[in-house]
């Protein structure tokens, strides 16, 4: 394997460690309106995903760090062409870490609302929008001979797009209630359990859908099992969940995004950013690669710091891995005059 296509292999990995881990943290936020129903339930799913959600965040930057070095010219048309949605996509992050730091700082119903509103859409914009984003560039985008996208909005809201926006947004929403139902404990966990099969009626054939578009218009010979495998796991992550096997339905979800993910850029290569102008003006592996010498030097620092990386998180996953219950939250104290609901 050359040097290129190992960096390309790279950035698909750290686009699957983003997706899995703040995926449950959209799908908290997502879930946060619907099942928390008192702000003690709010906290505990907030606490949740509290000690790990700005780690997992740390994931995306690298894969845009990456790409940018790695891969120059992808990253430039990428980011020049879908410059609106990953506008909302950093907005949308920024709003939803101001909230999760923002929301207990006044003791006011009315206060945590508007920030439980900020979590909501700070986590339901990003999770329709990496789908649109990730779908486009599987599908391809016009693009001239000096690789600057010609597309505006309208061409990335195609239904192909649409449709991986739905499957991600829905996917990622069954995956955090996987995960409250795993971390917390009490009327959370019931009603995260109960959500399972609502949200599933969504996210199996939404996600079966765009896996079997993907696979028949750009898939591959060896990206046929891949969709099987993905396909299989959701269902048994359903299935698993039904029956209280939470640690299992956990790792299905966690499975299904991982294999999907393996599907999108197995479907893409050797492309990093397909042309629907000319196929001659497409971005591949090799045409966008940077030199040689900066891959070499990339490489060993990934070498050095990923293991040191990979061990951080994993220990603070450990240290932070029992249940999250009503006891364990503090009583809110709202003033005199003023009705709270903890």
């Amino acid at each position: 394997m050359d040097l290129p296509t190992l960096w390309f292999a790279a950035i698909a990995v750290l686009w699957i460690g983003y997706f899995v881990l703040e995926g449950f943290d959209f799908g908290v936020g997502i879930l946060l309106p619907f099942l928390g129903k008192t702000n003690t339930d709010r906290r505990v799913m907030i606490n949740a995903i509290g000690p790990v959600w700005d780690g997992n965040e740390v994931w995306v930057l690298t894969a845009g760090g990456a790409m940018f070095a790695a891969f120059p010219a992808w990253y430039a048309s990428l980011f020049s062409g879908f410059y609106l949605p990953l506008f909302l996509v950093l907005l949308a992050l920024i709003v939803r870490g101001v909230a999760f730091e923002y929301r207990g700082k006044v003791d006011s119903v009315q206060w945590r609302a508007r920030w439980d509103q900020a979590i909501f859409w700070g986590s339901a914009i990003p999770a329709l929008l990496w789908g649109v984003a990730f779908a486009n560039i599987v599908r391809g985008v016009p693009m001239d001979a000096d690789h600057i996208v010609t597309a505006n909005l309208l061409d990335l809201l195609n239904p192909y797009a649409l449709l991986g926006g739905l499957t991600t947004l829905s996917l990622f929403t069954l995956h955090g209630a996987m995960f409250l139902s795993l971390k917390t404990g009490g009327e959370v966990r019931l009603q995260a359990r109960r959500a399972v099969p609502m949200i599933a009626l969504v996210a199996v054939p939404a996600a079966a859908g765009f896996l079997l578009w993907t696979q028949v218009s750009y898939g591959t010979t060896w990206t046929l099992p891949l969709v099987a495998i993905a396909a299989l796991t959701l269902v048994a992550a359903v299935a698993l969940a039904l029956r209280g096997r939470e640690g299992w339905s956990f790792t299905a979800t966690a499975t299904t995004i991982a294999v999907a993910t393996v599907v999108l850029f197995g479907s893409l290569f050797p492309n990093v950013l397909p042309s629907t102008t000319n196929p001659a003006y497409s971005l591949t592996v090799e045409n966008a690669a940077s030199a040689d010498y900066t891959l070499s030097v990339m490489t060993w620092v990934a070498v050095i710091f990923l293991p040191v990386v990979l061990g951080y998180q994993s220990w603070s996953y450990w240290v932070f891995r029992k249940r999250i219950t009503r006891e364990h939250i503090e009583p809110t104290l709202v003033p005199a005059g003023r009705p709270g609901d903890a």
